[in-house]
């Protein structure tokens, strides 16, 4: 049987089950009471893994939650079509389908190849999480023209293969592969 966990003990990037569904916790804030017999407070920023919705609760320090039965196993991106996106559960060798709406935006993210983890919950995939640096090839970005920067540190706009539009200083190229950070979505180097 999964442990209890107590809503004080909720910290950021945990996830934890209420009334029978996934969350993860986006932000927390814990307030003490200021007169005696006050209950400490703990508010949470929460984003159900099912429906993505992300909205903010407020429970006792003593309310119970239950770790949820998340299982995280390594895939493997194909490819995208009119189904969805294919990843190759690296534990089986089966194919996973994920629909637009699981991945959302962090579908620019995508790459041949790239390693992935991919969340479920009960046996179902809720969602994928992305290493904290994925490389991507530059598509679109207009010339840097020299004597543009007075201080240094100034970027341009380039649009990546996979669609992600990002900022990235003025010697990045057409066809040149860059680092980008997934939580952030901003340029981290060249490959």
């Amino acid at each position: 049987m999964a442990s209890l966990l107590e809503a004080i003990e909720i910290k950021r990037k945990m996830f934890f089950e209420h009334e029978g569904v996934p969350y993860h916790c986006i932000d927390v804030e814990v307030s003490k009471p200021t007169a005696r017999g006050g209950q400490t407070l703990v508010r949470i920023k929460m984003r159900n893994l099912l429906t993505r919705a992300v909205f903010d609760r407020t429970f006792k320090a003593g309310d119970k939650f239950q770790e949820p039965d998340l299982v995280m196993s390594a895939a493997t991106f194909l490819y995208s079509d009119g189904d969805g996106f294919h990843f190759m559960d690296q534990g089986n060798y089966e194919t996973l389908t994920l629909g637009g709406d699981l991945l959302g935006d962090d579908r620019f993210f995508l790459a041949d190849n790239l390693q992935v983890q991919v969340q479920k919950f009960n046996g179902n995939p809720i969602g994928v999480q992305f290493p904290n640096i994925v490389e991507l090839t530059v598509a679109h970005t207009e010339p840097g023209v020299r004597g543009d920067t007075a201080s240094g540190g100034v970027t341009k706009s380039a649009t990546l293969d996979s669609g992600l539009e990002i900022k990235v200083p003025l010697f990045i190229k057409e066809g040149e592969r860059v680092k980008v950070n997934t939580d952030t979505r901003e340029f981290a180097g060249r490959v």
